[in-house]
């Protein structure tokens, strides 16, 4: 229950550094850690204590096995955070290159 609790935390600590930062570079390490907050959460999820591995052997009962669905879908999440995170540094750097700032709020008043 405390990791989950501890996800949440980490969650939040994000969010806050999306929505009160105002440099666009502190704005996306809050986006990235409120990404892996998420999947940690779901890796947690489906885990089990003492569980085994989610491997097929014929003639073998498997009781407790980790459910692998949360695995898959944490992957798949890694590699589309990975694609949107280089896209929004990218974006940033462009901002960069043409205000000169990464303040957010500078960067609404030049209007260029």
């Amino acid at each position: 229950m405390i990791t989950y609790l501890l996800c949440f935390l980490l969650f939040s600590i994000g969010l806050y550094g999306i929505l009160r930062k105002r440099n666009i570079i502190k704005m996306i390490l809050g986006i990235v850690i409120c990404e892996y907050s998420v999947n940690l959460f779901f890796v947690l999820f489906g885990y089990r204590m003492a569980g085994r591995s989610p491997i097929y052997s014929p003639g073998q009962q498997v009781h407790n096995m980790v459910d692998p669905l949360p695995q898959v879908l944490v992957l798949t999440a890694i590699v589309i955070g990975v694609a949107t995170t280089a896209l929004v540094v990218a974006v940033a750097i462009r901002i960069y290159e043409k205000y000169r700032t990464f303040d957010i709020t500078k960067i609404r008043r030049l209007r260029g």
